[in-house]
């Protein structure tokens, strides 16, 4: 790697830790499952929402984002079903029922962890802020005059890395106030924040 791509390398690390770290629908969403099921449990819906980061990162460099914006209808339709189901499950908690709600009297969830991992990937591919983002910023990045492939293999597992990274913050955030309010005995207060971040997660990935 010549020192060109050196140097583009130095402006991409910080450029995309930066859309990482900052606030947004999945990064809201591992904080959200951070205070309800705790970091261990969240990790799978950060597998899915990675998957998903993946998918529209390779998508906006080969071109395959500029169909999905020609035949727009499917796309809307994934973004409303998943925001709705997102306000659903944001209500359940907020009420301190539904699978994903923390329990007074036991502290296991019955959600599974593959419906985790499919929030987080619908959360990731349906998030138009994420395909702007990656439209706008990965292409510049790469090297007309280099095979494809292989850069584009780098660059991706730097952005996943660097999108893991900041969805542990957030997640382990969301974990400390959880923990915080157990030991105050507040599990209502706590199904009502999780409930309200999920909710708002919702509303935003629909309207969006």
């Amino acid at each position: 790697m010549d020192l060109l791509n050196l140097s583009l390398l130095l402006v991409f690390i910080p450029t995309f830790f930066f859309v990482s770290i900052t606030p947004g629908m999945c990064m809201t969403l591992a904080l959200s499952m951070g205070i309800s099921i705790g970091l261990k449990r969240t990790f799978y819906m950060m597998y899915g929402e990675l998957i998903g980061v993946g998918l529209v990162a390779t998508s906006s460099v080969i071109g395959v984002a500029t169909i999905m914006l020609q035949y727009p209808t499917a796309f809307i339709v994934l973004k409303y079903a998943g925001g709705a189901y997102l306000v659903y499950l944001g209500i359940m908690m907020w009420l301190s029922k539904g699978k994903m709600a923390l329990n007074v009297d036991k502290q296991n969830f019955n959600i599974s962890n593959k419906s985790l991992a499919m929030q987080g990937f619908v959360t990731a591919i349906a998030n138009p802020k994420g395909w702007a983002f990656f439209i706008a910023l990965l292409p510049p990045f790469i090297d007309e005059s280099l095979e494809l492939f292989p850069q584009l293999s780098v660059l991706i597992f730097l952005i996943l890395l660097l999108e893991f990274s900041c969805l542990i913050i957030y997640a382990s955030g969301g974990n400390l106030v959880r923990k915080f309010l157990q030991d105050s005995s507040n599990v209502k207060l706590l199904n009502k924040i999780a409930g309200t971040l999920m909710m708002f997660i919702g509303v935003w990935l629909a309207f969006t």
